[in-house]
């Protein structure tokens, strides 16, 4: 009955988009009737509510009370999901200001004298609007308003014209800023908790450990992560548009022919080029350059673009009169202002102590108050001028509110969806598919394709992702990152704006074309242009690279970068290393034998035993590092035969487990069947036959896995555990031969400091027999304290808390104390004679030695990522490693 009522579900919702009936009320409007018609039915025919939802039900739902109509709520609660409004405002408020008008009649005469130039003009603007307006009405609209007449006049083919047109305008989804990103990186959020719960699992079920290694984790996203990843992708796209349009232009001059500018490529000419250019390009600068340099979250990044639109319309509305740059440049004059205080002065207000810190802060408020003036006369302009500022918001208000209704209304049907067994459904058929992860992935982008001939980009995003982003990130086959998926996922909605019978783009441009342009001629156009984004696709789904290596580089290069240390970055650092060994093994060997030389005969005595047991373990690294490759390429031939059979045998397994959770949910009706339970006799005994079929299907599966299995299941895990084992064997031998170098080297350091505090150690013998218990305790901890900051001074520090005991007990013992203070200055006179002796003698060999094996054997000890390292780990970690075979 589940079933049924999914399928009511589904018919019910198509239904309703297909009449025509608002996407905001249809998805959570099919949800309802369907649960109120299974609720129903279950009361009636089987005496419970929830006796037809496979999950759940009406009765445990509202057992929950508020907890779960607030986790319906929370749908669109979540901070990612700011930015929305944000990014809508910047885009109306450009289009408004008629930017985009300015930019295509500027770039096409400029581009105009080249074969294709006027196509190659507008898909250069539309790259350009997508990364500051990303609203494709407004983008299709005064394209064709605007290029499309020139380019017939020009004879231009009308479907290469309108198809550039359409085209064009939809790379704001995909480009960023895009509220698609935004969308899916909200749902990617929640899918990639289920995927983690989903992976860890079978993890479990796999290998029966309670706990999964934490590289094998999946990976989330954020909305900036998404940003940065469809970055590559947009421009990989903004390419194979322009490469099209020059191809067929000099293949076929006929279709594209060259516009001569029949003005002058004067010094006037590059002013205009340059003024038009240059206030888009700096907005997207500081829009996308603040969340690639980490300055900014995307939320913060969206509030930096719409005060940014908002100060361009303000100069565009009154161009041409006097005074019109005058907010503009005042703006622009206090971001310089406050960007030169910054650089000079440390601005905080809560920690204002010198004269200087008071003068930053002054320059900081005058050039924040430049600022605000600015926004706010720019603001007036917006709001007198045509009531622009008016027209925005409600515009801005409609959009953002459609977004946030529809996102409630796709969690109800999501909810339902699963309520009635769907997800699980569509888990089973994912998973029942031969070819693995890629036939899912390649079933999946085919539906999502599909669905873009009906379906707006919103609707998909929140209904489709749901269900199946879980299923994809789960599969540890692939282990794809949730930003590729997010990408894949929006370079294949992006389809859905030119997918004939429904798509928007080409309603746009139907609005604005003359009635010279059939509506036939615009569906040839887009054809060839819906080929090259499935070609882009192709590109990015094979290249993963493309996605992953933007958010992981800034990632690994920002202040807050995860140190050498962390568990997901072993791997790639150990490719690095054994690189960096293979070029370079003979000079570090050679500055080791170097090292093994240094005198340490005057170093305390356990600083010099773990001093000279590093080297031995620096050379044991060179070694271990190869293990590392030997034990690797051991694991790859053996994987060649059991990768098969492992395949075979977890697909029997979890063949089994999925009948062995429906016998479950069987044994749960036979519980409560009966005269007084809640189900019939006569379904508690079709229950009961029903066990005895899936037991039978079950022992059958598992005696399909092959009698040998567990040998050659051990065999494999002996090599992968000799590949664990290398691995862990020399990161111990790293972190052994460099710490106790880096150790020696800060205590060296830290003799000039040490030698600073001389005079109040002595101090403290004249102050113990002058001085009440009071007054020593009081007068000692100052020395106390800057003992704790010199590296290598805890043995000091400790005889010196003994005298300072002694002289707090109850008590007071001061010849206790006077025997602390003596051996705290033997100690000292002990520990600044050879640490003297170091700063000269060792600390220069040390140096030199730490300079050789800092970026290889010592890469794991440093707090963080050098650079080379940093870059190198950020492209080997964008590839996707298949980790299925410690499942």
């Amino acid at each position: 009955m589940e079933l049924l009522f999914l399928a009511l579900l589904v018919l019910i919702m198509a239904i309703a988009l297909g009449s025509g009936f608002p996407v905001a009320f249809a998805l959570p409007g099919s949800a309802i009737i369907s649960i109120a018609l299974a609720a129903a039915a279950g009361y009636l025919f089987a005496g419970n509510m929830d006796a037809y939802f496979a999950q759940g039900g009406p009765g445990q739902w509202l057992s929950a009370g508020v907890t779960n109509f607030r986790g319906i709520y929370w749908e669109a609660d979540r901070d990612t999901l700011i930015a929305i409004p944000l990014f809508v405002f910047m885009g109306i408020m450009l289009q408004r200001s008629k930017i985009a008008e300015d930019l295509l009649i500027t770039m096409a005469q400029l581009f105009g004298p080249i074969p294709g130039g006027l196509g190659i003009s507008v898909v250069f603007v539309g790259a350009l609007l997508a990364a500051t307006t990303g609203i494709v009405g407004a983008t299709v609209v005064a394209m064709g308003l605007i290029s499309l007449p020139a380019m017939l006049r020009n004879n231009y083919s009308t479907p290469l014209a309108t198809g550039t047109i359409a085209a064009s305008g939809t790379l704001g989804q995909i480009i960023p800023p895009s509220i698609v990103l935004i969308i899916l990186a909200d749902q990617l959020a929640s899918a990639v908790d289920q995927a983690a719960t989903a992976r860890q699992t079978l993890y479990r079920e796999s290998t029966g450990e309670l706990t999964m290694p934490s590289d094998f984790a999946v990976t989330s996203t954020s909305a900036g992560e998404m940003f940065l990843g469809a970055f590559l992708p947009g421009l990989v796209l903004v390419g194979l548009y322009m490469a099209f349009i020059l191809t067929v232009a000099l293949i076929r001059p006929s279709l594209a022919p060259a516009v001569p500018y029949e003005g002058e490529y004067d010094r006037k000419f590059v002013g205009k080029v340059l003024v038009t250019l240059i206030p888009p390009l700096a907005l997207i600068f500081l829009v996308l350059g603040s969340i690639i340099g980490g300055i900014a979250t995307v939320n913060q990044a969206g509030a930096i673009g719409a005060v940014g639109a908002m100060i361009m319309a303000g100069y565009r509305l009154r161009e041409g009169e006097k005074g019109a740059f005058t907010p503009a440049v005042i703006a622009l004059l206090a971001l310089l202002g406050l960007a030169v205080v910054l650089g000079f002065y440390e601005i905080n207000v809560k920690n204002i102590q010198t004269p200087e810190d008071v003068t930053g802060v002054i320059l900081a408020v005058i050039a924040v108050s430049l600022l605000m003036l600015a926004l706010i006369w720019s603001g007036w302009r917006t709001l007198t001028i045509e009531e622009t500022l008016k027209g925005v918001m409600i515009e801005t208000a409609k959009t953002t509110s459609l977004v946030f209704i529809i996102l409630l209304g796709a969690a109800m049907l999501t909810s339902a969806f699963r309520a009635f067994g769907g997800e699980d459904l569509v888990k089973e058929f994912l998973g029942g598919l031969p070819g693995g992860f890629w036939t899912q992935f390649v079933i999946v982008m085919l539906v999502i394709f599909v669905l873009g001939f009906f379906l707006d980009f919103i609707e998909i995003a929140v209904v489709v992702v749901p269900i199946v982003a879980p299923i994809l990130l789960a599969d540890p086959s692939a282990n794809i990152t949730a930003v590729w998926l997010g990408v894949m996922i929006g370079l294949n909605i992006q389809t859905s704006f030119l997918t004939p019978p429904f798509g928007f783009a080409l309603f746009y441009l139907r609005g604005v074309a003359p009635a010279v342009v059939k509506t036939l001629d615009m569906y040839k156009g887009v054809i060839a242009f819906i080929a090259l984004q499935l070609v882009a696709l192709v590109i990015v789904g094979t290249n993963p690279g493309l996605v992953n290596y933007l958010p992981n580089r800034v990632s690994l290069l920002s202040e807050t970068a995860p140190p050498p240390q962390n568990p997901r970055l072993q791997y790639c650092i150990e490719e690095f290393v054994y690189e960096r060994v293979q070029m370079e093994g003979d000079q570090i060997r050679g500055a080791i034998s170097t090292a093994r030389g240094i005198d340490i005969s005057y170093l305390p005595e356990d600083l010099r035993d773990e001093l000279a047991e590093s080297f031995d373990k620096a050379e044991e690294a060179l070694t271990l590092i190869g293990d590392i490759k030997t034990a690797e390429a051991a694991v790859e031939e053996a994987a060649t035969d059991y990768r098969p059979v492992h395949r075979l045998v977890r697909g029997l397994e979890r063949d089994a487990r999925r009948i062995d959770r429906e016998i479950e949910e069987l044994e749960i009706i036979v519980r409560r069947s009966g005269p007084n339970g809640v189900y019939s006799e006569t379904r508690g005994e079709r229950a009961r036959e029903r066990i005895a079929d899936l037991e039978a299907e079950r022992d059958a599966l598992l005696a399909q896995i092959p009698g040998n299995w567990d040998d050659v299941h051990d065999a494999f895990i002996g090599f992968g555990q000799a590949e664990q084992t290398a691995r862990r064997d020399y990161r111990r031998a790293v972190d052994d031969a460099y710490a106790p170098v880096a150790e020696v080297v800060a205590i060296v350091g830290s003799t000039d400091v040490l030698a600073a505090l001389e005079a109040d150690i002595r101090a403290l013998s004249d102050l113990l027999q002058t001085s009440t218990p009071e007054a020593f305790v009081e007068g000692i901890e100052p020395v106390r304290q800057a003992l704790g900051d010199v590296e290598g001074g805890s043995d000091i520090r400790s005889e010196v808390n003994a005298a300072r005991r002694a002289m707090r007990a109850r008590t007071p013992d001061p010849e206790a104390a006077r025997e602390a203070i003596a051996a705290a200055v033997a100690l000292f006179e002990t520990e600044i004679e050879w640490r003297q002796r170091a700063q000269t003698d060792l600390l220069p060999a040390l140096a030199t030695y730490d300079e050789a094996i800092r970026d290889t054997i010592g890469l794991r000890g440093q707090p963080r990522l050098p650079r080379e390292q940093a870059l190198f780990i950020a492209s080997c970690n964008s590839s996707h490693r298949d980790i299925s075979l410690n499942f």
